[in-house]
C-alpha cells in the first residue's frame, strides 16, 4: 500500500497507468473510499488515461488524526480537503488534470477548481448537492438511514469492508452531520461561479437524497457547464450504471480535448 503525507497525516493513494497520459483524479463520496471506483477506473485506463485516487482523511486506509470526529463537524473540513488534494497533486507531480467527484467528492472538486482554476482542465460532479433549503442535519435525518445498526446487512458489510473496526462510529457520524456538506445550510453556488473550466454535472433522476432539480441549479450556476441526467437511476450512479457513468464522462473529456486542439491548432492563411 502507498501513502503520502498531507496536513500532517498519512493518506492512502493509488496510481493506475503510466507515462505521459492525461491524469484523472477520482474523488470518493462521503461514505466511501477508493474502493467505490473498482468498476470505474479500469474504463478510464482502457481509454488511455492515468488514474489517481486516494482516501480522504478518516476514510478507508487514511489516518483519522486525534481530533477526527471534532474535525468532521468543523469549519476546517472543506478547506483542509482542498489542501489535501493539493498535497496529493504536488507529491505525485500532477499538473493540470481532470477531476471526477461523486457526491461530496464533487464538492472537493468544485472547491479546488475555484481556488486553483489554472490547475483543473475539466471537472465532473456526480450526484453532488447544489444547495440546501433546510439545515443539513435535518435533511440527513429525513432522507438517510442515520444509524449503522439500521442498515441492511449488505450495506453494513460494505461499510465494514471500507472502514474496518471504526465503521459503525464513522457511518453514524457521516450520516448525521458534518463533512463537505457541513451541519447548517449548504450552498455551493458561490464557488460554482468561480469555476472557469468546463464542468459536467451528472445526476440521477431518482436519488432518495437529492432531488433532480438540484442538477439544473448546479448546471445553471456554471460558466461552462454541461448536464447529463440518468433515467431510472438512484443516487450511486457509479454503482448502478458504471458503463454509462464512465462513457458519459469520457465523451465529455473528448469534447474538452477536441476544443483544446482546435484552439491550439495554428490558423491557415490563404495567400492569393
Amino acid at each position: 500500500m502507498s501513502f503520502l503525507e498531507a496536513n500532517g497525516l498519512n493518506i492512502y493513494y493509488e496510481v493506475h497507468g503510466e507515462g505521459e497520459a492525461k491524469t484523472v483524479i477520482l474523488l470518493h463520496h462521503g461514505f466511501g473510499c477508493t474502493r467505490i471506483w473498482q468498476d470505474i477506473y479500469p474504463r478510464f485506463l482502457a481509454a488511455g488515461y492515468r488514474v489517481v485516487m486516494y482516501d480522504r482523511r478518516g476514510f478507508g486506509h487514511s489516518d483519522d488524526g486525534d481530533d477526527y470526529f471534532d474535525f468532521y463537524v468543523s469549519d476546517r473540513y472543506r478547506p483542509d480537503s482542498v489542501k489535501e488534494l493539493r498535497a496529493v497533486k504536488k507529491y505525485l507531480g500532477i499538473g493540470p488534470c481532470y477531476l471526477v467527484g461523486q457526491c461530496e467528492g464533487g464538492v472537493v472538486a468544485v472547491d479546488y477548481a475555484a481556488a486553483y482554476p489554472e490547475d483543473v482542465t475539466a471537472l465532473t460532479a456526480a450526484s453532488t448537492q447544489c444547495y440546501s433549503e433546510v439545515p443539513m442535519t435535518q435533511l440527513n435525518r429525513e432522507r438517510l438511514v442515520v444509524s449503522f445498526n439500521d442498515l441492511e446487512p449488505k450495506l453494513q458489510a460494505k461499510v465494514l469492508d471500507w472502514h474496518g473496526e471504526s465503521a459503525q462510529a464513522k457511518y453514524d457520524q457521516f450520516a448525521n452531520c458534518g463533512g463537505e456538506y457541513g451541519v447548517g445550510y449548504f450552498d455551493l453556488r458561490p464557488n460554482l461561479a468561480k469555476v472557469t473550466c468546463p464542468a459536467l454535472v451528472l445526476y440521477p433522476d431518482r436519488s432518495s437524497i437529492f432531488y433532480v432539480e438540484q442538477a439544473t441549479a448546479f448546471y445553471r450556476s456554471l460558466q461552462k457547464g454541461e448536464l447529463a441526467v440518468f433515467p431510472k437511476c438512484g443516487h450511486n450512479t457509479y454503482e448502478q450504471r458504471p458503463e454509462d457513468y464512465a462513457r458519459t464522462i469520457l465523451d465529455f473529456l473528448k469534447r474538452v480535448e477536441g476544443k483544446q486542439e482546435r484552439m491550439e491548432k495554428p490558423s491557415m492563411t490563404c495567400l492569393a
